[in-house]
């Protein structure tokens, strides 16, 4: 097996997530309190953010998007293998994503975060949606040659985001739920509209991942 196209287990998840963090140090943790843009932080964040990569309307460069995730904070690597490790991992997260939703899209769920609160379980989705947005205003132009089939399907990632300040939390509980459980399926049905555009558009503008990938 290409190791590039095998799935990451539960502790290269959360080896992954661990390095997101911390490359901020430990007083920046508290990102929200800073100007500077800590870019994505969490296994959650890049999940959503990679999951729009491999959805959307062009091919993105890998020097471009990873500039996005890093933000202002773009790792000091101690050495050559360390950077290697990471994009391994990165790379192997992005390829499974794109394989799971070309060819077995029923399968596909986003990585949310679990919360709980005075002793309740919940799920987490904002960070997964930040980072939705934020591979899509890499290509914002592009995207919004969507109209407006697109954009009902983005509107309930959106609405978890800072995009919209949040928005979603002006809902009844009802109602939130009810948001959150349409993300998944418009992921799905954003991947599969992008995808037949791409497949209608010349072989030169297609992007590698319509290629079918062994699983």
């Amino acid at each position: 097996m290409n190791t590039l196209l095998e799935p990451l287990d539960d502790a290269e998840l959360a080896e992954l997530d661990l390095f997101l963090l911390e490359r901020l140090g430990e007083e920046d943790e508290d990102h929200e309190d800073h100007e500077d843009d800590p870019g994505v932080f969490s296994i959650s964040g890049l999940d959503g953010f990679l999951a729009a990569l491999v959805s959307g309307p062009v091919l993105v460069e890998p020097s471009q998007w990873m500039a996005a995730v890093w933000g202002d904070y773009e790792p000091e690597w101690e050495s050559e293998s360390d950077f290697e490790r990471v994009m391994a991992l990165i790379m192997r997260h992005l390829n499974t994503l794109a394989s799971t939703l070309k060819e077995a899209p029923a399968e596909y769920q986003p990585l949310f975060l679990d919360g709980e609160e005075d002793g309740e379980a919940f799920v987490v989705v904002d960070d997964w949606c930040e980072g939705y947005v934020r591979a899509l205003a890499l290509t914002t132009a592009q995207w919004q040659a969507g109209g407006a089939e697109v954009e009902r399907l983005l509107a309930p990632i959106v609405a978890f985001s800072s995009a919209t300040d949040w928005q979603a939390y002006e809902l009844n509980e009802v109602e939130l739920d009810h948001l959150s459980d349409l993300i998944a399926p418009n992921v799905r049905e954003i991947h599969g509209y992008w995808l037949q555009q791409r497949e209608a558009a010349p072989a030169a503008k297609k992007s590698p991942w319509d290629t079918a990938r062994k699983r």
